[in-house]
Order: structure tokens, then sequence, then C-alpha cells
């Protein structure tokens, strides 16, 4: 690329890479001003609840707001209707009472949204209930009745925008955190395997482990979302369970072949099958990164046929290594190791077809 062109054109690479975090960004401005002019043409007292809520609301995926616009509405009851309650029973017209309502309020709202994330708004709607009640000298029913509905309507109004500009399936997210998660594994593989002829960093891999289960922790909360589109029948994409479970069996295959990569494997073993480790690394590594583009594109798996002539490879070396009688004057404990190592490698052969699969059901229709 010509440097003179190259201000000019970084924008336009930077937009590319960050299409997902604009279309969030573009759905929660239309989302506060839609609420916004919904709440002045209702005539709402505190119209800006109504944008809140909406753009507390909008979240990754049509999924996640239906979530986000559940757990704001049932705050805003029960924060609403226990605030109404305590400024109905408690007077608090002098300083002194209204600092002993709000501590009558608080304690067990905070306590239940402390237990259930899901009420993280109570205590918010039970302050504003019980205080505003007073300075706009509204009854607190009113004033708790005002607030649910202001709520409710920016829920609606972000879901409808979630679901109408721009919208992004939780299925989509999915594929697009399996993928990375796929990208770390296929990284920690390439590392596990030089680890069988050579010294490994086990500082490395360990560190290559807590980002594999970083990136499950984001497969997990896509999953969430995915099975409530499916709950709500907002979209008949395939059931997005099997996904978490085959990144984890991948997971549980690099676990074991670390376990027999914690020292590389005897001189005159190493020597013989490190060709066939060496293709069997490139051959793996090269299908689970083709299997995360082909993920984050929607698209069909690779082939998986020079995997498997790789694996079958690395099968006849060790047992042409066997019938030389070459494995017999191993260690006891290298032989254990090498033969751990074999059968985690055809666990590993097996998983990938599920992978392959799952892969092959995320595809669009027309790919």
């Amino acid at each position: 690329m010509d440097k003179a062109e190259t201000p000019w054109r970084w924008p336009g690479a930077w937009m590319a890479r960050r299409q997902a975090e604009l279309r969030l960004a573009i759905r929660i401005t239309v989302a506060g001003v839609v609420a916004f002019a919904v709440a002045h043409l209702l005539g709402l007292p505190q119209g800006y609840w109504a944008v809140f809520t909406a753009v507390i609301v909008m979240q990754t995926s049509v999924g996640g707001s239906l979530k986000a616009a559940m757990d704001q509405l049932l705050g805003a009851l029960a924060g609403g209707a226990y605030g109404a309650a305590v400024a109905s029973v408690i007077p608090h017209t002098q300083i002194a009472a209204v600092g002993v309502a709000l501590a009558v309020a608080l304690a067990p709202l905070a306590l239940l949204a402390a237990l259930r994330v899901s009420f993280r708004v109570a205590p918010i709607t039970a302050i504003i209930v019980l205080l505003g009640s007073t300075s706009l000298h509204t009854s607190p029913i009113e004033a708790a009745l005002e607030r649910a509905l202001e709520v409710a309507l920016g829920g609606i109004v972000g879901i409808v925008v979630s679901l109408l500009v721009m919208p992004a399936r939780a299925h989509g997210v999915l594929a697009a955190a399996a993928a990375r998660t796929l990208e770390r594994l296929a990284s920690l593989l390439r590392t596990l395997l030089a680890g069988l002829t050579e010294k490994a960093d086990q500082t490395e891999i360990q560190q290559q482990l807590d980002g594999i289960r970083t990136a499950l922790s984001q497969v997990e909360a896509a999953l969430e979302e995915a099975r409530r589109e499916r709950r709500s029948h907002l979209t008949d994409e395939p059931d997005p369970e099997p996904f978490l479970r085959t990144l984890l069996r991948l997971r549980h295959d690099l676990v074991m072949i670390r376990r027999t990569a914690t020292e590389p494997m005897p001189a005159s073993v190493a020597v013989r099958l490190a060709p066939a480790l060496a293709h069997a690394s490139a051959t793996a590594s090269s299908f689970m990164t083709g299997a995360a583009e082909a993920l984050a594109a929607r698209a069909k798996p690779p082939s998986l046929d020079d995997v498997n002539a790789a694996f079958g490879q690395y099968t006849t070396d060790l047992v042409a290594m066997r019938d030389e009688g070459l494995i017999r004057a191993l260690p006891v404990e290298a032989v254990g190791r090498l033969y751990a190592f074999s059968f985690a490698l055809e666990q590993l052969r097996q998983n990938f077809k599920d992978m392959a699969g799952r892969t092959e059901e995320s595809a669009r229709r027309d790919a």
C-alpha cells in the first residue's frame, strides 16, 4: 500500500473491523431517540426513564435485548411496588423519617439485587418512587405505576429497534464467539504438539488455557441468548447447545494431550515421529483456523481429508515402530504417555468431525 494513501484508507479498514460495534452504536442511538419521541408524545412526566431503559436494553443480539428488557421490567415492578408500599406506610415528611424509609426500602431490595442480577434496577426504582413522589407531589402508587409504564415503554422500543434496525441474531454472535475459541484452540494445539519433540513453556501453555477459558465463557453467554431467541420463536436456527459441547470436548482433548507433553518424548521416538507430528500439527491447525473463518462467515466447513491423512500417517509410523520393537525398549512411563497421546489424537479427530457438523449447520442456507 502506498504510504501517502494510508491516512485516507485506515478509517475504512477500522470500520470494516468494527462493523458489529458500529451496528450496535446505531441501534442504541435509534432506540434512545425513538423512546424520547414516544415518551414526549405520550406526555410521560419523566420520559427519560424510557430513554434510559431503551439504551440499557440494547444488547449485541436480539436474545440479549429480550433478557435485558425482562430484567428491567421485573426490577421496575419489584422496586416500584415495594417502594410505594414503604412510602405509603412510613411517613417521610421529615428528613430523619426519609432516611429511615430509605433504609427500609433499600435493605431488602439491595439483598435481592445481590442475589439475583435480574433485579439490579429494583433499588434504583424504589429510590425514585420514594423520593420522587415527595418532590413531584404525587402519590407513591401513582409514581410506581408511572415508572413501570416508562420502563415498559423503553423495553418495547428497545426490542422493536433490535428486531428492525440492523438486527444481530444471537446465533451469529455465538458462531463468532465459537470461531474465536477455535483460533485459540488451534494455537494451543500447535504449542502442545511442538512440546512432544522439544521442551515446552508450561507458563505459556497455561496462559493459552486461561485465554480459552475466557473465550468459552463468551460462548456460554452467547449460547444463552441463542436459547432465548429459539424459545421466543424469533429464529429457526439449529439448536445451539452442541456448539458448546463440541468446543468443551476439543478443549478436553487438548488437556489430555498436555498431560502427555509435560516432557519431550525419548529421542528415538521423537526422531521417528517428528515428521508425522509436524504434518498432523499443520493440518489440524489449518482445519481449526479454517473452521473458525467459516463460522465467522457463516460458510461451509473445510475438508477433513488432509487431517485424516496426516493422523493416519502418524498411526502408520507408530505401528511400524511397534513392529520393529522400538517401543518395547522404552521406559514404561514413556510408553504410557505415547499411547495416551495416540488415544487423545484419535478423540481429537472424532471431535473435528463434530465441529465440521456444527459449522455446516451454522452456514447460511445459500452458502
